[in-house]
């Protein structure tokens, strides 16, 4: 099972990348563990220095934007 972690504290971008990629996963089928991190010490230790991120089993895959669904499908895919 896949673990996506949207990392943000809260703010109007990181909720919509929170929605969209819960959107993309349940349009996928896609069985995986969807974490939203608020901790600015959790999200540094990422070495994102702009949110909202997006981190796919450890890896970072977006920082500082809202990637389109199409996007997010192939991230997480």
């Amino acid at each position: 099972m896949k673990k996506i972690e949207v990392l943000g504290p809260g703010c109007p971008k990181c909720q919509k990348l929170h929605y969209e990629t819960q959107q993309v996963a349940l349009e996928l089928g896609l069985e995986c563990n969807i974490v939203k991190v608020s901790d600015i010490q959790a999200i540094s230790g990422f070495g994102v220095m702009m949110t909202p991120a997006l981190v796919v089993d450890g890896v970072v895959k977006a920082v500082g934007k809202v990637p389109s669904r199409e996007e997010i499908k192939e991230m997480i895919a």
